[in-house]
């Protein structure tokens, strides 16, 4: 059976703005080639953002007075089309957008319908991250919010988006972030609950270098494909919209 492949592409700490940019053009391209009856080019982005806070669609719930006071902390403050509310991406967060053509993963019964299938695709998101964490010996689980969680507190914030069935924004796995940053929002919206990462609960520093392995172990296995490195020069990708300003 063949393997469809996934094309790794690691980048450095990257503004949200530009990453939000690389986004779509990878997004436009993999529609391009769907519309001329071509599979779509699957693409994992892996990278750490400078500090930012972002909204999800319903980011009018977030005021001018707000926006500026997080501004004033040292994070920018972008607001976009994918779901969830506020949340927070930094240094010492591993944040992986998945560019994929559901097409070639969704089951074949959830073709018919894109909502079931994109409520697949989240679950698969959670399954990688919940496997991910058990490599460290802790007990990652889902809850009625999206997203990973231990006990009580979120690990692994997600946020997609989907057009036409292709896939943008992601999943942002806290490794050694600093905290503190959550304390200054509600975050994803959820109200009596909290943030943690690795490093808190394994009581030992916890790099993205680290956990980076066990996310693409897993993503290969949730979505039964064969990952490879590549580059913005193999994905013919304008060099400006990959490097750190």
């Amino acid at each position: 059976m063949l393997q469809n492949v996934i094309k790794i592409l690691r980048l450095g700490p990257t503004p949200y703005t530009k990453a939000l940019k690389l986004q779509e053009h990878l997004v436009n391209k993999a529609k391009t080639k769907i519309a001329n009856g071509e599979p779509g080019d699957n693409v994992l982005i892996l990278l750490q953002h400078h500090p930012v806070y972002t909204t999800g669609i319903r980011t009018k719930e977030y005021t001018l007075e707000e926006e500026n006071y997080l501004k004033s902390l040292g994070a920018d403050f972008v607001r976009t089309n994918r779901g969830g509310l506020i949340t927070f991406h930094g240094p010492g967060q591993l944040v992986a957008y998945p560019i994929l053509d559901l097409n070639q993963f969704i089951p074949q019964a959830n073709r018919r319908k894109a909502a079931l299938g994109v409520r697949w695709y989240v679950n698969a998101l959670e399954e990688v991250i919940i496997k991910a964490c058990k490599e460290f010996g802790l007990k990652g689980s889902r809850s009625p919010h999206t997203g990973v969680w231990i006990g009580e507190n979120k690990v692994c914030a997600m946020g997609v988006h989907n057009s036409q069935l292709v896939t943008s924004h992601g999943l942002a796995l806290n490794c050694c972030v600093d905290l503190d940053w959550f304390t200054k929002i509600v975050p994803c919206g959820i109200v009596g609950k909290g943030v943690t990462s690795l490093t808190k609960e394994l009581h030992r520093h916890v790099e993205i270098e680290e956990a980076e392995p066990f996310l693409l172990q897993h993503f290969a296995k949730e979505f039964s494909s064969r990952m490879i490195d590549s580059s913005v020069t193999e994905l013919n990708l304008p060099a400006e919209l990959c490097l750190d300003d």
